[in-house]
């Protein structure tokens, strides 16, 4: 099953008795937080979660299959979240593949 945005606020709108359009505006208030903090290089620490984290891609020589030619892609960098070791534990302990 896949969870998606919307059953995130649903469910915490039943658990906490707010209204759906308050917990939605919380929720993007969050992501805002989250997305403007890693764009301006600071990455984000979550105790008991994880870390969402830049990291550094080094420069390559990539290929442009549909022209056949070498293009450089320089070194940038990019979002990563990492699962703090008791989150990841217990994912693996209890999800079934």
């Amino acid at each position: 099953k896949t969870v998606i945005k919307s059953d995130v606020i649903s469910q915490i709108a039943k658990k906490t008795g707010f209204e759906k359009r308050d917990v939605k505006e919380v929720i993007e208030m969050y992501f805002d937080v989250v997305k403007d903090s890693l764009v301006s290089g600071d990455n984000v620490y979550f105790r008991g979660f994880g870390s969402f984290i830049l990291k550094k891609r080094a420069r390559k020589i990539g290929r442009n299959i549909t022209k056949n030619t070498s293009i450089v892609v320089p070194e940038h960098y990019i979002p990563f979240f990492k699962p703090s070791k008791s989150f990841a534990n217990r994912v693996k302990d209890n999800v079934k593949v």
